[in-house]
This record gives C-alpha cells, sequence and structure tokens, in this order.
C-alpha cells in the first residue's frame, strides 16, 4: 500500500491532516526546500551566541535544575552527546513504526521552522532514516508530556549519534550498527541540537494523531453499523429527519443525520413495518445523530488541535535569528496534546457505548423480534450471546481508561518541572480505547448484518446492501455455533482500515 501512496512534501507551517494521515499510512515524505535559509540563519544566530561568550540555557549550560551551572566551550559537543544518554529512559512496548514516522515527520517540521538553531545536517539525517528504512526503537513509556517527551526523543535522537538500537532490513541492531548497514554516518551534535531533539512534544502528537486516524475510522463504522442496526431492528426512520435536527442547531448532529439518512434512503424494510405499533425505539437506536454528532465535533476539534501542534515550534529555548536572541518559555508543555488526546478517549468511549447497547438490543428477542441472539435452534446454539459480552467487557474497559490524564500532574526534576501534562499517556490509551471500540462496531457489524439475514426476502438501501455483502465477504452467516474469533478480527480490522465505510460509500 505504501509504494502506491504519493510522496508527501511538507513545508513547516502549512503541514495539512492528510499529509499527517498519509505519512502515517507509510507515504514518503521530504521537506520543501523553501525551509532550508530559515534552518541555516538559526544555526548561525547560535554560532554568534557562542561566539559571544553569552551564557544562554542550553546552549552552554546544564539543564532543568542544572540550568544555572555554565559548561566551557571545549565541552559543549560532550555536553549535547551526555544529555541525549542520561536521557533515553524509556521503558515498555516499542512504539510502532507508523508512530515513529509521524515523530521522525513532526520533529523535522517543527526544527525546520528556523527558530531551533540546529544544522541542516541534523534534520537530513532525520529523514534519512524514513529514506532508508532505517528507524530508531523507541520505546514507548517514559514521558509526562514536558519538558518536551524527553525519554522517547532521546531514544530517536541516539541513532544520530549510533547509540541505541534501530530496525533495519527486518532486523533489530545496535543503533551503530544498523547505521552502518543503512550506509549512514554518525553524527557530532553541535551546541543546542540535543536539547533541540529531545525538547518537544512529537511523541505525544504522534501518538494522539495515531488514535484521531483509528477514531476516524471508527467513526464512520459506527454510523454504518448503527443505520443496518436500525433496519435489522425495522426501527423508524423519523427521529433522523433533518427539521428535527435544525431546530436544535448543532452542526455535528446535524451532519450525521444526514449521513445517516443518507445510508437508510432506499430499500423495501421502512414500508414493510410502516403500520407497525412501535411508538419509539430505544435511545442507542434514535439518539445516534444527538450521540455521534457530538462525537464527531470533539474528533473535529482535536484534529485542529494536533494540526496547529504539528506545525508549531514547540523547542526550548526558542531562538529568533534577527536578534541573535535565546527565549525560555515552556511550548514544550504538551497540555493541547493532552487535552485533544483526552477528547479522543472520550469520543470513542461513547461511540462504543452506544454501538454496545445497539448489539444488546438485537440479541435480546424480547426487544427485537429476532430470534435470540440471533441465531435458530436457540439452546442448542449460543450464537451471539459471547460477543455481547465481550463488547461489554471492552465498554467496561474503555470506561476505565476514559479518566483524563491531563488532569494529573506528578512534579519532576528536582520540581523545577513541578507541572506536567501527561499528554504522552493521554495519547497512548486514547489510541487503545479506539482499537477497543473498533471490535465493538465489529461485533455491532456481526449482528446487524445477521439480524438483515433474518429480515430477508426484505432488502436495505443500496450502500446497506453493499456493507452487508462487504461484511459477509469476511463473514458467512452464523447458521450454527463456530469459532468466532476470527470473524470478530477480521471485521475489526476492516473498520480499522475503513474498507467498511468505503462499502457503504459513507464520507464524513
Amino acid at each position: 500500500m505504501a509504494a502506491s501512496l504519493k510522496p508527501v512534501t511538507l513545508t513547516p507551517g502549512a503541514v495539512t491532516l492528510a499529509d499527517l494521515r498519509a505519512i502515517h499510512a507509510g507515504a514518503a515524505f521530504d521537506l520543501d526546500a523553501s525551509a532550508w535559509p530559515g534552518v541555516e540563519a538559526a544555526a548561525a544566530s547560535v554560532r554568534r551566541i557562542v561566539e559571544s561568550g553569552r551564557t544562554v540555557y542550553g546552549v552552554n549550560t546544564g539543564f532543568g535544575l542544572l540550568a544555572q551551572t555554565c559548561i566551557s566551550d571545549d565541552k559543549l559537543e560532550t555536553l549535547q552527546r551526555n544529555l541525549i544518554l542520561s536521557h533515553a529512559c524509556g521503558v515498555g512496548p516499542d512504539l510502532e513504526r507508523p508512530v515513529v514516522r509521524l515523530m521522525i515527520a513532526l520533529k523535522a517540521v517543527s526544527l525546520a521552522r528556523g527558530h531551533s538553531g540546529v544544522r541542516r545536517a541534523v534534520i537530513e539525517r532525520l529523514l534519512d532514516f524514513t529514506r532508508h528504512g532505517c528507524l530508531p526503537v523507541i520505546p514507548a513509556q517514559g514521558s509526562v508530556g514536558a519538558s518536551g517527551d524527553l525519554a522517547p526523543l532521546a531514544h530517536l535522537a541516539c541513532l544520530l549519534i549510533g547509540e541505541g538500537e534501530a530496525v533495519f532490513d527486518g532486523a533489530r541492531l545496535p543503533g551503530g550498527e544498523a547505521l552502518a548497514r543503512a550506509g549512514l554516518e554518525t553524527l557530532v551534535l553541535g551546541p543546542k541540537e540535543g536539547l533541540a531533539l529531545i525538547n518537544g512534544t512529537e511523541v505525544s502528537t504522534a501518538l494522539a494523531l495515531d488514535a484521531l486516524f483509528a477514531a476516524e475510522q471508527v467513526t464512520g463504522a459506527a454510523l454504518a453499523a448503527g443505520a443496518l442496526s436500525v433496519e435489522a431492528l425495522m426501527g423508524s426512520h423519523a427521529p433522523f429527519e433533518a427539521r428535527l435536527h435544525t431546530v436544535r442547531g448543532q452542526p455535528g448532529q446535524i451532519k450525521v443525520a444526514e449521513r445517516l439518512r443518507d445510508l437508510l434512503e432506499g430499500g423495501q424494510i421502512r414500508d414493510a413495518h410502516a403500520a407497525c405499533d412501535r411508538v419509539q425505539d430505544p435511545y442507542s437506536f434514535r439518539c445516534q445523530p444527538q450521540v455521534m454528532g457530538a462525537v464527531l465535533e470533539l474528533l473535529t476539534q482535536s484534529a485542529r488541535t494536533l494540526v496547529i501542534e504539528a506545525n508549531g515550534v514547540n523547542d526550548n529555548p526558542v531562538i529568533f535569528p534577527d536578534t541573535d536572541e535565546a527565549v525560555s518559555g515552556g511550548n514544550f508543555h504538551a497540555e493541547p496534546v493532552a487535552f485533544a488526546a483526552d477528547q479522543i478517549t472520550m469520543a470513542m468511549c461513547e461511540a462504543g457505548s452506544l454501538s454496545e447497547r445497539r448489539t444488546a438490543v438485537l440479541v435480546d428477542p424480547k426487544m427485537s423480534g429476532l430470534p435470540a441472539f440471533l441465531v435458530r435452534d436457540g439452546g442448542l446454539n449460543s450464537g451471539f450471546m459471547i460477543a455481547q459480552v465481550t463488547a461489554a467487557a471492552l465498554v467496561a474497559e474503555n470506561r476505565s481508561l476514559a479518566f483524563p490524564a491531563s488532569v494529573d500532574s506528578v512534579p519532576t526534576s528536582a520540581n523545577q518541572e513541578d507541572h506536567v501534562s501527561m499528554a504522552t499517556g493521554a495519547a497512548r490509551k486514547a489510541g487503545q480505547v479506539a482499537r477497543n471500540a473498533a471490535s465493538i462496531i465489529a461485533i455491532e457489524l456481526l449482528c446487524a448484518a445477521q439480524g438483515l439475514d433474518f429480515r430477508r426476502p426484505l432488502t436495505a438501501s443500496a450502500p446497506l446492501e453493499a456493507l452487508h455483502a462487504a461484511i459477509r465477504a469476511r463473514a458467512a452467516h452464523l447458521d450454527a455455533d463456530r469459532y468466532m474469533a476470527t470473524d470478530l478480527a477480521a471485521l475489526t480490522d476492516a473498520v480499522l482500515d475503513g474498507a467498511l465505510g468505503e462499502a457503504a460509500e459513507l464520507e464524513l
């Protein structure tokens, strides 16, 4: 798939969500040539600062609580190397390849804004990692989201100096060996370059983008699943009428109702139960625009925040070449990213919760009018009984993960860094909640397709029939109990790769 993607040219300050999504999917990327003059100007500014003999944090001082310690010129290279090695304290599972590629792209963009003071050679070498397929091994845990994603970014920077580990040609190797096999030389970092490499929010932002991209697919599949469940239930279309949502005025709600109308338009099922005596469907069916509209609004806001962050300068100190100033602040503090990640978590928790409730209705013969647990010969067969239990377990897990990480803070660095964002942890669990939600939606899709089978010979709308066919291409009708885990895995994958939304011709 990656080979078929169009290469992305990144213009610092103008990177789009589509650019980042393509890189996450595996597209090759490079920086626009217009960035290099600003990079070179900032690097020259740092050289002038060093030559002037001024004391500037991160250029010729210690770090954190040790910032008052001045470092002599002959030890500045050692200072930067020691900084990288001492901060490479990550633990836990390795970050996935798409996240690492996003990290590298984000770090390159931030440095190329021309306010960090690193040389072009440093940024080029970061880009070389993806050009040559030599990616650093980066443990996922160890960042509190201020003063930058220090530990994981130090693992990225380690590869530049031939330390740490990397994956090249499918093998996990010591950093220096991986570089040699890739035909790349190690670098000696100059003043401020080590600090610029580890200050920043690129890890938490990459993880939050990974969660966002999963959440986008889950949201599309959830709308398709919800519409299919309405037809399997023989539910009412009235709650999706445009006037109902226009008078409230919530943009996400209006958009979701429109998408549901598009999905439900046509077919024979609605007319077949026009004279039924059901007055109202359960909330999980009729309140889909209100709930999923709010989900869509949260994801839209999170996407906006993350795109701004992807284009921003989140280094410290920030170099202003026109005046040769190095201004210390706190742009590395990832609170905006933490809030965005927590919003994604909330949105996915609710999308999954709503879906599980629809599944519970479908498997309940008193509510749906369908065979118990959606299978013939109930008793002999258990059908989708435990599939719904799995969905319930995932909903409960998501709720336990939904407490916002951004409201927590543990002081670090001898209280110099006394308030931190916890953005990296927030983003990691956002990805987990989104993927749990994908499995919850997959279970609903299987149940809704089974329910629709029991409504034959009636047909649903063309988009929903296409969705049904896509489900059946991955999982056959359940005539009798069988090993179901394979079906669940196949449908979860289809949710996350967007195949089911495409089958229903659904665009958010």
